[in-house]
């Protein structure tokens, strides 16, 4: 009774989100339509709870369930981004719901089984429980992203994502399966001794690194590394823009997470035979995401390149393969989700007469006729290019200090100059805002959630620069503690 109850303490928040996202299923079930508005503002209430229920935990490193999950300070710091991620999308969905008359229970109610699966996924220590979260968090996006079914895009997003996803599910399968099968074990504990005892002057058997990139790929489709980002820009089009902006912010941060819990803990003895797979993906990453947004005209599509081209340079860090580098990623993550998810609210207030707008041209003369939204938006474009002294600079530069401390130069080379070409497509934007003749104003108010989004988030990219300390620290000491498992 003491193991069991160790257990439950261990994943109580997770536990709690399980139970409220089947107590809002059935309320949504028996009232029908009329509760859509109120199982959103549930919803959101519900992952506060959890957010706060994972504030409490995380300070000492805890294995539950047989080894199959476990909890520590870099778990409790990454399921934080992720639940930050999934409260301010939900809110700033609200009103959208409202107008374009998408208000279905389903919608909140599998973001939250969502969410769940990313947690798990951060608190996988088993190769059956990643898979598990793992899983649990597809099926929901699946849906999430064809929720709007008399839309055309949004069905074809769906199935595009749907198809990609469960290819990418059979080759991490695959992987999982030829690692079990040539190292005897799928817990990650179990597997780092093994490999511990493979890595001093002992060659690893071939076909456990055949797994170990089929992992990999499984993996990197999950974060839209190249070249399994396909999906990327038309879900990211197709889908209703807040379940947009939840893609953009939430699981990617799961997915890095779980790669790199899995890559420096089983894996973390095999470095020299990763490390080369993940310089190549980050390459590619960078280069398609600065170069691929060019021609863009679809704000929705330039985001999905942005995203590739961000988990790019996060993967800098990841091919550091030190406590530098993880440091890094875990700093970088905090900042890429505050940065998407105040230009993502700046899209969601695209409107015209009632239509959402995506063009990128439509934001012409934006500083004219709306300059409180002009301003926000500008930050977050500087940011993203990595303009100092904005949070996005200081994100960069502690990736690219990791690649250099480990002798990775060329790769921090690389980062720099996609990071130039990058600038380009971010800087447009800016031009079309404040030099750009203006066009029909956008509709307002923009609401009193948005308004508080967006001060919010461009607060803390404005300001970080003074005291960057905080989430540092914090980054540091998850960092050391996913080496210390």
């Amino acid at each position: 009774m003491t193991m069991i109850s160790l257990d439950l303490m261990t994943a109580l928040p997770e536990l709690t989100l399980a139970c409220l996202a089947m107590a809002l299923l059935m309320l949504g079930v028996f009232r029908g339509k009329d509760s859509a508005a109120a199982i959103l503002g549930l919803s959101v209430a519900s992952l506060v709870i959890v957010f706060f229920l994972v504030s409490l935990g995380g300070n000492t490193t805890v294995n539950a369930f047989g080894g199959l999950f476990i909890l520590d300070r870099y778990g409790a710091f990454m399921k934080g981004l992720v639940l930050l991620g999934a409260i301010v999308t939900l809110v700033m969905s609200r009103r959208y719901c409202e107008e374009e008359r998408m208000q279905r229970f389903e919608y909140p109610v599998l973001t939250l089984f969502a969410t769940l699966g990313m947690l798990m996924m951060v608190s996988a220590n088993d190769l059956i429980s990643l898979y598990v979260g793992l899983e649990l968090q597809s099926l929901s996006l699946y849906v999430i992203a064809a929720i709007r079914r008399s839309n055309l895009r949004s069905s074809e997003a769906g199935l595009k994502y749907f198809v990609l996803g469960a290819l990418s599910s059979g080759m991490l399968l695959y992987g999982c399966s030829m690692i079990y099968g040539f190292a005897g074990t799928t817990s990650f504990p179990a597997l780092a001794e093994v490999l511990a005892t493979t890595s001093h002057g002992e060659v690893p058997p071939f076909g456990l690194i055949i797994g170990l990139v089929f992992l990999i790929a499984g993996l990197a489709f999950k974060i839209s590394a190249v070249p399994f980002h396909m999906w990327t820009p038309d879900v990211y089009e197709g889908a209703p823009t807040p379940v947009t902006a939840f893609f953009a912010t939430a699981p990617k941060v799961a997915a890095i997470a779980l790669l790199m819990r899995v890559m420096m803990g089983p894996f973390g003895d095999l470095v020299e035979q990763w490390q080369q797979i993940v310089v190549a993906v980050s390459i590619a990453s960078m280069i398609v995401g600065a170069f691929a947004a060019i021609a863009q005209t679809n704000i929705k599509r330039l985001m999905a390149y942005s995203s590739i081209g961000h988990i790019g340079f996060a993967l800098i860090g990841l091919a550091a393969g030190t406590e530098e580098g993880i440091r890094g990623v875990i700093f970088y993550m905090a900042i890429y989700i505050v940065m998407n998810l105040g230009t993502f609210g700046c899209i969601l207030c695209m409107r015209r007469t009632g239509v959402m707008l995506e063009r990128i041209e439509d934001l012409k003369g934006l500083s004219k006729t709306n300059p409180m939204m002009a301003l926000p938006l500008m930050i977050f474009m500087f940011s993203m290019a990595g303009i100092p002294p904005l949070a996005g600079f200081l994100g960069k530069f502690y990736v690219f200090m990791a690649a250099i401390e480990a002798g990775l130069y060329a790769l921090a080379v690389i980062g720099v100059l996609t990071s130039v070409v990058g600038a380009f497509y971010y800087l447009r934007i800016v031009k079309f805002m404040y030099f750009d003749d203006a066009g029909e104003p956008f509709d307002s108010p923009i609401g009193s959630d948005m308004s508080l989004v967006l001060i919010a988030s461009s607060a803390i990219i404005l300001f970080l620069f003074a005291v960057p300390g905080t989430i540092l620290d914090a980054a540091a000491a998850a960092a050391a503690s996913l080496l210390a498992g």
